[in-house]
């Protein structure tokens, strides 16, 4: 039976997406679970799973195509199955979108441009901004996708010098990191020393207007409340120490925020209540548990998971969280549509930047999210006597339709047992 791949949603706020590129051509046969496209959203490129089986009949839209969410993009089925008459026609769309009705309806103009105007072509060849319009459309429109002309935007790049290497020249995100201006550049940069604000209003990105449209869900829909307790990591540094000398030989190094994962993950398989949603008259219950991980981009911020990780060791966690990390920043891959819409707890560090205390945001629809601070040499009274110890901050977001006060404070507390009690991680 043929069925319809739809273009899926990659987040609760994402009403459209650009088919960046085809992993799988007409005729190949997929199976359920397989990487069929990459698809460019308003944060980042995302690999689609295909959640059918059979062979690709059509693919209705094409690379470089804007397409809503829900509409159709490709048809599996099997050989024989017929393909709708309408996939056709819905191929054809996302094209017209690219092209503005203004611009078709200045198609014709190539007519007159060809017939008598080659000759007087090279007479105007004195004007040579012409080299710009590599990246154009016929309408003259720079071909590029959103997050691109966003990057372009916040670098205070110009969109059509940047060379595009997507399908018909189309400038990608990729185009725009790697771009560097020109000398000719430099030199128009403002040299006076005298300090002024910019007091003009900033226009917010795509990505931006995507985290204003969570964080305010998130904060209207769940009733936050928030719990922290100060974790001496003393015992935790001496052992991570320890850990990454026996580990150097083998190319691993455990951060303090692997330790905090492992704590958290540990936590949630003993108390799995935190690992549910909220949803109507019931706490859905997830058998995985999928840690989230805010990372921090140039555009925004993401929180991709590291799945399945009660099946994970401390390093294997470790490893998992350096690749998710490198693949958030376009670095050796892309993130999976599961990664990034299948987190079931949250965790956020902001130690790096010497914070000492600080309360998350939940991610919609997860139940908490635990948000940590730097490790810092602190006083404090140790077994009677005032002594300098390694102390962090840990603060529990959570959702009070899920638990009250005295169970995210047990939560919190098993993290922080977890911590303080080292050995506790390497099971």
């Amino acid at each position: 039976m043929i069925t319809e791949v739809t273009m899926p949603s990659m987040g609760a706020d994402m009403t459209e997406g650009t088919i960046v590129k085809w992993l799988k051509a007409e005729g190949d046969e997929v199976k359920r679970g397989d990487k069929i496209a990459e698809i460019e959203t308003d944060k980042t490129v995302v690999e689609m799973e295909s959640y059918n089986e059979g062979l690709i009949r059509k693919l209705v839209a094409a690379e470089g195509d804007l397409v809503q969410v829900g509409s159709v993009i490709a048809y599996i089925g099997d050989a024989d199955d017929e393909v709708p008459e309408t996939a056709a026609p819905a191929a054809a769309e996302p094209a017209a979108e690219a092209t503005p009705p203004a611009a078709e309806a200045a198609a014709p103009a190539p007519e007159p441009e060809a017939v008598p105007e080659p000759a007087p072509q090279p007479v105007a060849a004195a004007p040579a901004p012409a080299p710009a319009a590599p990246s154009t459309n016929g309408a003259g429109r720079v071909k590029a996708s959103p997050i691109a002309r966003r990057l372009a935007s916040e670098k205070g790049f110009d969109i059509a010098q940047i060379p595009g290497t997507g399908p018909g020249g189309r400038i990608t995100r990729d185009d725009v990191l790697g771009f560097r201006p020109s000398p000719a550049f430099a030199q128009v940069m403002p040299q006076t020393v005298r300090r002024e604000v910019d007091g003009s209003d900033i226009p917010l990105t795509s990505m931006r207007k995507a985290i204003a449209r969570v964080t305010v869900r998130s904060k209207t829909e769940a009733p936050h409340y928030y719990v922290t307790h100060a974790v001496d990591m003393t015992d935790a540094m001496h052992f991570r120490a320890q850990l990454n000398e026996a580990l150097a030989e083998h190319g691993d190094k455990v951060s303090v925020n692997d330790l905090i994962l492992k704590a958290v993950s540990n936590a949630l398989v003993k108390l799995p209540k935190w690992n549910a949603f909220f949803n109507d008259d019931k706490l859905e219950g997830h058998s995985d548990i999928n840690i989230g991980v805010a990372i921090a981009l140039d555009e925004g911020l993401i929180v991709p998971a590291i799945m399945r990780t009660q099946n994970m060791s401390l390093v294997e966690i470790s490893r998992a969280a350096k690749d998710i990390g490198r693949r958030a920043r376009g670095e050796g891959g892309t993130l999976t549509q599961e990664e990034l819409t299948m987190g079931t707890f949250g965790t956020s560090n902001l130690g790096m930047f010497g914070t000492d205390v600080f309360a998350a945001i939940i991610v919609p629809p997860q139940a908490g999210i635990v948000a940590v601070g730097a490790v810092k040499p602190t006083p404090v009274v140790h077994n009677g006597e005032i002594v300098v110890r390694q102390v962090m901050n840990a603060t529990i977001s959570a959702d009070h339709r899920v638990g009250d006060g005295a169970e995210a404070a047990v939560f919190l507390r098993e993290v922080q047992r977890n911590l303080e009690n080292p050995t506790r991680l390497i099971v």
